[in-house]
This record gives C-alpha cells, structure tokens and sequence, in this order.
C-alpha cells in the first residue's frame, strides 16, 4: 500500500495544527495503520518558525496521552502542494490562503479538516491562542472527532 500524507494547516502551526498531527497519529497508532501514513503539520504563517507547540495545547495533548513536544512550527511550503495527498485546513481563512497560494491541480487535496466531522455542525476549529484553557479543551475535541472521519473516510 503506498503511503497516504496528510498536513495539517493553521495559522502559526503552534496550537490547532500540532495537536492535529498527535492526535491523528494516535488514532492510526491504535488503529494498528501507522506505518500506512506521513503525518506532518505546518502554518499558512511564519510566526513561529522552530518553535514548539503552545504550552497549553502540549498540556492538553499530555492529559489525554498524547505528545507534542517534539513537533517544530513551520511554514507551509511549496513544494507540499505537490509532496501531500491530504492537505486539511482548520479554518476557512487558511483554506482560502492555500487555495490562493497553491497551483490549481493541487486544489482538490485541500480540504476543510471538519468536513470530516460533521456531527460537530462546525465549519472551522476555532483558534485558541488568545483564549483560555477552555479553547484548547474545544479544538481537541473537534479535532479529535475529525482525525477519527478522516481516517474512516480514508480507510473506506
């Protein structure tokens, strides 16, 4: 079976993005499917660049098993339009960044990440950098609701 990559995209790839990618690997981990994907994530933004997760998301993550730390923020390249079968944004703001940032044969790996939680009746994973504790609890759970429909739908 060929490798399925996937990046996930937020702005800075310090909060939503981050926990995307542990908590994606989580689910294939346990799923036994691991080896099966390249799970990368990335910013539409270069504040962060080599910087760790924000330590409220890596706090979040930790308690519900999962670690962050040794992810590092970068920027969303070029060549990923081309290197990734699945890119998934977290909001409508950075799906549009990547439409306009990217060639139009790569448009149709560019999906909303909460296309694939639909039960969430939401359209984008909130941004939690200016928020409280509470915001972080948010994203991991739509996110985690997210990582499961991805893989069911990839898996199909």
């Amino acid at each position: 079976m060929k490798q399925i990559k996937v990046l996930f995209v937020c702005m800075g790839n310090i909060c939503r993005s981050p926990t995307a990618e542990g908590v994606f690997n989580k689910v294939i981990t346990a799923q036994g499917k691991a080896d099966h994907f390249m799970v990368d994530s990335a910013g539409t933004h270069a504040y962060h660049v080599g910087e760790m997760p924000d330590a409220r998301a890596q706090q979040t993550a930790r308690q519900r098993g999962i670690d962050l730390s040794k992810i590092r923020a970068r920027k969303v390249a070029p060549l990923d339009f081309e290197h990734f079968d699945y890119i998934l944004a977290m909001d409508s703001d950075n799906y549009q960044l990547l439409l306009d940032a990217s060639p139009s044969q790569y448009h149709q790996k560019i999906k909303l990440f909460l296309e694939f939680a639909p039960e969430t009746k939401q359209k984008d994973v909130p941004d939690p950098y200016f928020g409280g504790q509470n915001g972080f609890e948010h994203v991991f759970d739509l996110v985690e609701q997210a990582s499961i429909g991805f893989y069911n739908s990839v898996m199909k």
